[in-house]
């Protein structure tokens, strides 16, 4: 009996052993994925791809909520040619009928690993985000979501993937992805987690340069620059030492960093989308080709990479709770994105100014556009600024037209004018001793590390609020988030000892955005957003424009029967504020011919901040350099 007793607990414990070992293939699977990029110019990418799996019925997920873009945006209809094997086997397969990112196989016993190959094609449109067009004839922007599949059942944190990736001959690369050898001329980079190596876009091109920005900082800070000629990477001594500037003002803000290293990784190219995603590490930066020779694209762009540089710290550290998900499949919320990207908005401004990026001017004239743009929008009386962070997946897409009445994902730029008014309003609660820095410093900050995720809540935003000055700050911002005034939350410049006006030449910043973007603005005015060609973009409710009868999509012929360009239209809004006659608009709807007539007498109206002399001037300390400061007391 003893002996039986002894057989029947070895062979229990063989069992036990046998699941322990199952159960942990199954928590850690690995994935060997190469990427052939050699016909990137061709707009098609081919990958090989082998993971560990166990037998039975197995799905296979393609990421769709992608972090950083807070919806479902993973551009699963350009995997195309797939195919699954086993064992040398072909396997069929089936979509989901719900989830079309989920795709379902059946795996024979006695299985461990599956094969996979497929190609990606990249778009050409250049509109969106990373799913928009990635690539030229000389330069890509891999991004790792679009090349992988992955057991759906699987954590991926728990999934180590052994990424390669094949480059056309001659282009240089830059990445936070750690470089484990080069061979054939394919580079093997070191085994990483799946969640990480979607966190590591790659950028490669033809005409490439590396930049140190370190400026003396504890770990190494670069600028990767791609761009379709060499004559666009030639970044200016000034430029480079604005953007060390930047990474000493960053470091000096947050008091830590938890990165073991970043790079900006920045594409100079009309080829491709234009925006910034950001990651621990790294940020994937997008702007046209001639960003750093032309003033006015370095003007518009100057908030650019200090704003994904911010989100290092705010967003991918510290991360509002219902964003942090853990996996690809589950739906994001972003009740508190006007946290997530509102005060990175702030902060990112902020820390433009203070690195030098942009002069106290125009980011004062930026902030007048920004304070008129929402204190001139009619949305703001059906929709509070909670419910456009909570639309935001769908916001994200909104169009132009009707624009000013939707709303479009401005929890961007009203999140800019509430924290502005949270650190004026924690200098005067303070008396000046302390301001939003210390938040940050709190919030943001503590033990330097590596990339981590800390997740946060509304609850806690107010907690450290109430650390750094204590106030009712959950009814402050409530109320800001729940308000449905015509007008926007501009305390903060007002305690700033500024004040928002209009004047009748467009400021600096106004310019250079008409400039590269292509638009004539005169929202503030007749009502209007058009583009060059003298197409209505959107008609903002309640102005004259839109009492006249005028809409978005019409298309302005001919001013007071004279044929349309963007200087007759400048000259009739003009002179017209000497007349008492109404401006006649001949335009173009669809198929017909209509004349409209406009009673507008205000002449040509562009926000500017100008000085309150009976306040303070706190809106100038806020924006001034402070890593200089804090450098000078610790060498004392």
């Amino acid at each position: 009996m003893i002996a039986l007793g002894r057989i029947h607990r070895l062979v229990l414990s063989a069992l036990f052993s046998t699941l322990i070992f199952v159960l942990a293939l199954r928590a850690q699977s690995s994935i060997t994925l190469t990427v052939d990029a050699t016909e990137a110019p061709r707009k098609i990418l081919h990958i090989a791809e082998s993971m560990t799996i166990h037998a039975g019925q197995t799905t296979l997920y393609y990421p769709k909520w992608i972090p950083g873009e807070h919806g479902p945006t993973g551009p699963v209809l350009d995997l195309v040619s797939l195919k699954i094997m086993a064992g040398g086997n072909a396997l069929s397969w089936r979509r989901d009928l719900v989830d079309m990112y989920a795709i379902h196989c059946d795996v024979p016993v006695e299985t461990y690993s599956l094969d996979l190959a497929f190609d990606f094609v990249l778009p050409a449109a250049t509109e969106g985000f990373s799913s928009g067009a990635s690539s030229s004839a000389s330069l890509l922007v891999l991004s790792w979501n679009q090349v992988v599949l992955y057991p759906e059942d699987q954590n991926p944190d728990s999934i180590t993937v052994t990424p390669s990736l094949r480059l056309p001959d001659a282009w240089k690369f830059g990445t936070a992805l750690e470089n484990d050898h080069q061979s054939e001329g394919t580079i093997h980079f070191k085994p990483i987690s799946l969640t990480m190596l979607i966190d590591s876009p790659v950028l490669a091109g033809a005409h490439f340069k590396r930049i140190d920005i370190t400026a003396g900082t504890t770990v190494p800070v670069f600028l990767d620059i791609a761009s379709d000629g060499d004559a666009a990477l030639a970044m200016s001594p000034e430029q480079i030492a604005k953007h060390q500037n930047l990474v000493r003002e960053a470091n000096a803000l947050f008091g830590a960093h938890h990165y073991k290293h970043y790079d900006f990784l920045y594409t100079l190219s009309d080829q491709v989308a234009h925006f910034g995603l950001e990651h621990h590490q790294s940020s994937d930066d997008r702007v046209e080709e001639r960003t750093l020779l032309n003033e006015d694209l370095w003007k518009v762009h100057s908030g650019l990479l200090p704003h994904e540089y911010v989100h290092s710290w705010n967003g991918k550290y510290r991360r509002p709770a219902d964003l942090a998900t853990g996996d690809y499949s589950t739906p994001m919320k972003g009740d508190l994105l006007w946290v997530y990207e509102g005060l990175t908005q702030y902060l990112g401004n902020l820390l433009a100014a203070r690195s030098g990026l942009r002069t106290p001017d125009e980011y004062r004239d930026h902030l007048a556009i920004v304070a008129a743009a929402l204190d001139n929008r009619p949305g703001r009386e059906w929709r509070p600024l909670q419910d456009a962070a909570d639309e935001a997946q769908l916001l994200y897409y909104g169009r132009d037209d009707w624009g000013s009445l939707r709303r479009s994902v401005d929890f961007y730029d009203e999140g800019d004018l509430v924290w502005l008014e949270v650190d004026a309003s924690i200098r005067q609660i303070t008396r000046g001793k302390r301001s939003l820095d210390d938040f940050c410093k709190r919030f943001h900050g503590g033990q330097s590390s590596g990339p981590m995720v800390k997740i946060y809540t509304f609850e806690d935003i107010v907690a450290t609020l109430n650390d750094v000055a204590k106030y009712d700050w959950a009814t402050f911002l409530t109320d800001r988030l729940q308000s449905l005034n015509a007008h926007a939350p501009l305390g903060g410049i007002e305690k700033g000892g500024w004040k928002l006006v209009y004047r009748d030449m467009p400021n600096s910043m106004q310019k250079a955005w008409e400039s590269t973007h292509k638009r004539i603005d005169m929202s503030f005015s007749l009502g209007i957003l058009f583009d060059e060609e003298g197409t209505m973009r959107d008609v903002v409710p309640g102005t004259p424009a839109a009492k006249a009868g005028l809409a978005p999509g019409m298309k302005l012929v001919a001013i007071d029967g004279r044929k349309y360009s963007k200087d007759y239209l400048r000259d009739a809004v003009r002179t017209g504020k000497n007349s008492t006659n109404p401006m006649q608009f001949l335009v173009v709807n669809g198929d017909y011919y209509s004349t409209f007539l406009i009673n507008y007498h205000d002449g040509e109206r562009y926000p500017f901040l100008e000085r309150n002399s009976s306040r303070p001037d706190v809106l100038s300390t806020i924006i001034s350099p402070v890593a200089a400061r804090i450098r000078g007391r610790h060498e004392r």
